[in-house]
């Protein structure tokens, strides 16, 4: 079962590790148990000791799951990985982790979708639903329809992301999705903005 709520963490809205890490201490707090950590810019070695300290500081608390690298998922001591398009493919992403840790898989529209629905992956994500400034090379916008048609196409935990904010994201929960990805909207005051959205998520 996946948690209406899905936080990034993206490195590049902090300026250091420590601010990282206490916004991951505030989204815990306020209730999350399940946190992305996603570094497109950064060396496999920073990613690794960004993600060892993330470790450190949460322990058990929440179920970690690291964007793109299933090899530093599991050096860092992560449960699970999430792979893109253009990444490692479900099917080498899962022969790298194992059969116990979660694989989630970015799809962007029916197609993908339907591919995604028959691998091992745990949860698909779809989008972007809106408009979203936290990638430099977006795929086109979905809509809350997209949301509905990839609801229609598999039966797997469907989570929705993409310019996804507390005004926005009741709608997409109505349009079939399970869980909403969020970065940007969580970024000012991480702990009182996940307290808002688990509240408006129910």
């Amino acid at each position: 079962m996946i948690p209406r709520l899905y936080p990034i963490l993206d490195r590049s809205c902090f300026g250091d590790v420590e601010e990282l890490i206490a916004a991951a201490d505030a989204f815990t707090s306020a209730g999350v148990i399940l946190l992305q950590y996603r570094n497109k810019s950064g060396n496999a070695h920073q990613m690794v000791e960004d993600a060892r300290q993330l470790k450190r500081r949460l322990g058990n608390s929440v179920k970690l799951v690291m964007n793109d690298r299933p090899d530093l998922a599991l050096v860092a001591g992560f449960d699970g990985v999430h792979v893109g398009q253009d990444d490692l493919s479900p099917a080498g992403a899962r022969k790298v982790i194992g059969d116990t840790l979660w694989l989630g898989v970015s799809t962007h529209n029916p197609d993908q979708v339907t591919e995604a629905g028959q691998t091992s992956a745990d949860y698909i994500a779809v989008g972007p639903v809106f408009a979203t400034g936290s990638k430099v090379n977006p795929d086109p916008v979905i809509g809350l329809e997209g949301v509905r048609r990839a609801r229609g196409l598999t039966r797997k935990p469907l989570v929705a992301i993409g310019g996804i904010t507390r005004a926005n994201c009741r709608s997409v929960i109505q349009a079939g999705a399970d869980s909403v990805a969020v970065i940007s909207d969580l970024i000012r005051e991480p702990g009182k903005s996940a307290e808002a959205f688990l509240r408006i998520l129910g």
